[in-house]
């Protein structure tokens, strides 16, 4: 039988599917409406942002880094442009040693260009990219542009570079710039000053490149630009310009600074020369130097090892850093002390037997047989260890530290400078802090002779002592040392101080202040001193001083040539000039160089001659009086024992006079070793150490017999 077709049936059917069709065409239109209307309406903002962000680029624009200048003017950091191959390690598409070997076919990549790169990709954090060769020339741009297709995620960039065009001359003053690492860029993303950091590749590492990076580095400024779809600009589209950094002037005078590094030589020290009046830092020297511009692009491995490993530390910041026992140029600070405290009177003297007993310990002078009557003139300029071993007994360590941290001696000077070393001042209540055990937080009394001298635990910096000798002449007025003298704005040209007043005053009574300069200009008319000066077109106060470095056996001399060269004493020299009105106050140690005559005044002198006179040393002898006996340096050949010594001694004639507005010396009761109630013997030239307190086998001496004191054994 056959089955006849349901017409209605299958046309039902058909208008069911066809609705079921339409409803899903309307449903997936709707959809494809609903996402359009999300996309153009909704996320339009959103997304027409991020489609210009493929389309534009915002470039950061570094700023010129500003300028450092003497105060003359003279340039001692500035910028130049070059151009640099650099790498961006994320968009390269081959292995680096093979994309290095091939641009090494174009551009002349080192060894040690390889090694700096992987250097720089070990400690950057940052997905930009890396130089591996900087300074290109214009043939080696010429023939890597024309390949530059084949080297993706490789291009070349014109970079401002920092240049020091004085190499080593005051480097610790200018430190260096270097290329930013992770810890610089950890410190940067916590600063505020991260957004202004975009596209800086450089900061300052050391010296005054560091300590005023803000205001060296400027602002930096940012460009749109249109890329194509390959990331090459096509235009401009807008820019903010950045702002340069500022321009550091500096109270440096270079030509002083040039003078003072060459009177050096190849010896270890430090020097700093101030302007009392104002606290301009004239000269900030530490020997030896070290070239800034090795840092600049990263130090190669052999010079840093030169550098690191070098027995002289020629990175490290003297004037700043170093602390050193202060010698005798401690006791004019200590004069002062008793005078301003009523502890002694310019007239009182003592009779010097040449040791001082304190309980069963002896502390000697550095004269055999002492120096006669001493009164304070007398003391300063000869440099009598005895008048101050009693001073510093009388006085007591608080007393003296409360005086001397007046002058910064064991405090931060605030100069412009980080790091800076604080050094130490003792006093009682140091050592209870100090120490943990309560045996050895007690002060011993002996303990405070030594400090009378400059020894025991006093440790300065040669800046603090700088610092100090420039208040002590500008009669306590404290102008705050700084190395930069005004921050100039590169656009306006306008100029501000940094330290336009004083920080304080100390109480001192001018004819106190009056009588320790004179005093002090009795060291460079007859005392230790006379020698470096001799022949000088101008007045100048000063006191050499000697810092022991160890303890020695009886038969070795500290500061003589006959000691092990790095076991001779420090030797200082504090001075200024002219007398009546310091223009220069300096501090100057030059390491293991012995007495303070024989190696810090000579430098000490030229710098003074130039600065003063405009003279600069044509020889490297400055010209000197005959030679003359040593404290106890036998510098003659023919003087072989101590017999010789004291037959040399007696043919020398007594100190000169001190000026009229000086208190005679005052003989009370009987002389040491001469006849008049005065040493009939003159002081020479050169201080020797002092600290007793440092060689046992000289203080645990039992107390000899006064007589016998004076006499010399054969």
């Amino acid at each position: 039988m056959t089955e006849l077709k349901n017409t209605e049936r299958e046309l039902y059917l058909f208008r069911v599917r066809l609705l079921v069709v339409g409803i899903v065409a309307l449903i997936c239109f709707s959809a494809l409406i609903g996402r359009f209307v999300w996309l153009q309406i909704v996320k339009h903002e959103s997304y027409a942002t991020k489609a210009n962000e493929n389309r534009i680029s915002v470039v950061p624009i570094v700023p010129n880094r500003g300028l450092i200048m003497d105060r003359n003017g003279v340039i001692l950091a500035r910028n130049y442009s070059a151009y640099t191959l650099e790498i961006t390690p994320s968009k390269i598409t081959q292995d680096l040693d093979t994309l290095i070997d091939e641009l090494a076919t174009l551009v002349d990549i080192q060894p040690k260009h390889r090694k700096r790169l992987r250097k720089l990709m070990e400690e950057s954090k940052s997905f930009g990219s890396l130089p591996i060769r900087t300074r290109l020339s214009e043939e080696e741009v010429a023939r890597f542009t024309a390949q530059r297709f084949r080297f993706p995620g490789v291009d070349v960039q014109a970079r401002l570079f920092r240049q020091y065009p004085l190499g080593d001359v005051a480097s610790h003053v200018i430190g260096y710039i270097g290329r930013i690492n992770k810890h610089d860029a950890e410190l940067i993303e916590d600063s505020d000053d991260a957004p202004n950091y975009k596209g800086t590749n450089y900061i300052g590492k050391e010296g005054l490149e560091k300590s005023y990076e803000k205001l060296l580095h400027g602002n930096t400024g940012f460009e749109e630009v249109e890329v194509s779809a390959g990331g090459r600009p096509v235009r401009t589209l807008s820019h903010n310009l950045p702002s340069s950094g500022k321009n550091l002037i500096l109270s440096v005078d270079i030509e002083l600074q040039k003078v003072i590094e060459q009177a050096f030589g190849d010896r270890r020290g430090a020097l700093v020369a101030i302007e009392p009046e104002t606290g301009d830092v004239l000269s900030f020297v530490s020997m030896p130097t070290f070239d800034p511009n090795l840092f600049v692009e990263g130090i190669d491995q052999q010079s840093w090892n030169e550098l690191n490993t070098s027995e002289d530390i020629p990175l490290l910041n003297r004037p700043l850093t170093g602390a050193y026992p202060p010698g005798s140029t401690f006791k004019p600070f200590m004069a002062l002390a008793a005078l301003e405290l009523g502890k002694r009177t310019m007239t009182q003297a003592i009779s010097d037997p040449g040791y001082f007993a304190f309980g069963n310990k002896i502390f000697r002078d550095d004269r055999v047989g002492g120096h006669g009557m001493v009164d304070m003139y007398r003391a300063v300029a000869l440099s009598c260890d005895t008048y101050f071993y009693q001073l510093a007994n009388d006085l007591g360590v608080d007393a003296m530290h409360d005086f001397m941290a007046q002058f910064g001696m064991g405090q931060i000077t605030g100069i412009d400078l980080d790091n800076e070393r604080k050094g130490l001042l003792p006093s009682t209540e140091w050592k209870r802090t100090a120490f943990k055990k309560t045996i050895n937080q007690r002060w011993i009394p002996g303990d405070t002779i030594s400090l009378g001298i400059g020894q025991g635990q006093n440790t300065f910096t040669p800046l603090q002592m700088a610092h100090a000798t420039a208040t002590l002449v500008n009669n306590g007025i404290v102008m705050k040392p700084h190395l930069v003298k005004m921050v100039e704005d590169p656009q306006s040209k306008v100029r501000t101080l940094t330290v336009p007043k004083e920080s304080n005053r100390i109480p001192l009574k001018p004819e106190n202040v009056e009588f320790i300069k004179n005093a002090m200009g009795g060291v460079v008319r007859e005392g230790t001193g006379a020698r470096a000066f001799a022949g000088a077109e101008y007045q100048s106060g000063g006191k050499t001083g000697t810092a022991q470095v160890v303890a020695m056996k009886k038969t070795e001399k500290h500061g003589t040539k006959h000691a092990n060269q790095r076991f001779r004493d420090h030797s200082w020299y504090i001075a200024f000039a002219p007398l009546d009105k310091p223009k220069i106050a300096i501090a100057i140690i030059v390491e293991n160089g012995g007495y303070g005559a024989e190696s810090a005044a000579p430098i000490v002198r030229k710098a003074m001659d130039y600065y003063l006179l405009g003279k600069r040393p044509t020889d490297k002898a400055v010209p000197a009086a005959a030679k003359v006996i040593d404290d106890t340096e036998l510098i003659d050949p023919a003087i072989q024992n101590e017999e010789d010594l004291v037959k040399a001694m007696s043919t020398q004639k007594a100190p000169t006079p001190p000026p009229a507005n000086v208190p005679a010396n005052l003989p009370i009761g009987p002389a040491t070793n001469g006849t008049n109630g005065t040493n009939s013997a003159k002081v020479r030239p050169g201080d020797k150490p002092k600290d007793t307190s440092k060689t046992p086998a000289k203080s645990s001496e039992q107390i000899p017999d006064p007589v016998q004191a004076a006499k010399v054994k054969k």
